[in-house]
């Protein structure tokens, strides 16, 4: 196990990113811990995926979390957009289950960059914009002595550079180690 960051974690500041796999919710809430500060997640309200505070709270602590549910994504999208503009929230979270055009991708890039936020977009593997600075794909290994051990790969950067790496969540620490992958 190493004491390193994980290479481009978390994302540039004032931008927004994207995420997709199994592990989303593991980056998202890893982020969130080291972002500091309040968080918006912004869900339609048909999603039945529940977010837990108990689920959460080695992350950070529930109260630090604002759950907006929209009628749609264009209302979501909009919330995301005034919520990164506001630069009240250090982190801004949208789930989204449309592709995303490069008008409202731009939209969001510009939110954030005034509002000196990050924002992040969750969405489905194979889907993303041409807007979005970095896009990780990440999912849980198994492990059966450890269930924070996870594999994120850096699949699209506008700064050119593009990895794999294998997390691990310290709950003690707060904070992410790079571990190597297992042998086979």
């Amino acid at each position: 196990m190493q004491n390193v960051d994980v290479p481009f974690f978390p994302p540039a500041r004032s931008r927004t990113h994207e995420v997709c796999g199994a592990g989303v919710y593991v980056f998202a809430f890893a982020l969130a811990a080291r972002l500091g500060g309040r968080s918006i997640w912004v869900r339609e309200d048909w999603d039945n995926t529940q977010i837990n505070p108990t689920g959460f709270v080695d992350f950070m602590q529930p109260s630090d979390l604002t759950v907006c549910n929209t009628r749609n994504q264009s209302e979501g999208l909009a919330v995301a957009e005034e919520a990164l503009r506001s630069g009240v929230v250090s982190l801004v979270v949208i789930s989204l289950n449309k592709p995303l055009g490069l008008t409202e991708g731009r939209r969001l890039q510009l939110a954030a960059r005034d509002g000196k936020s990050t924002g992040l977009a969750i969405i489905p593997e194979g889907m993303g914009s041409n807007a979005a600075e970095t896009r990780w794909h990440c999912l849980p290994v198994f492990d059966p002595t450890d269930s924070t051990l996870q594999r994120w790969e850096l699949i699209k950067n506008k700064s050119g550079t593009l990895g794999v790496w294998h997390v691990r969540w310290d709950t003690a620490s707060r904070c992410l180690t790079m571990v190597s992958p297992a042998r086979k």
